[in-house]
């Protein structure tokens, strides 16, 4: 199985830009203090890194 991490939403997209809001939509994310597990790699860490003060990351 691929190595998988657990992110989460922290803060709302209300006024962020419009690729950010684009790319934690691609996360799978829409509401705050929701979760999801992804695959890790580094195109995933790469758009976390661009939400890093909209979401983080809870399990590695």
């Amino acid at each position: 199985m691929a190595n998988t991490i657990k992110i989460r939403q922290i803060r709302s997209t209300n006024g962020c830009k419009d690729d950010q809001v684009k790319t934690v939509r691609a996360l799978g994310l829409h509401r705050i203090r929701e979760e999801r597990e992804i695959t890790d790699n580094e195109s995933v860490r790469g758009m976390l890194f661009k939400v890093k003060h909209l979401v983080e990351i809870v399990e590695e």
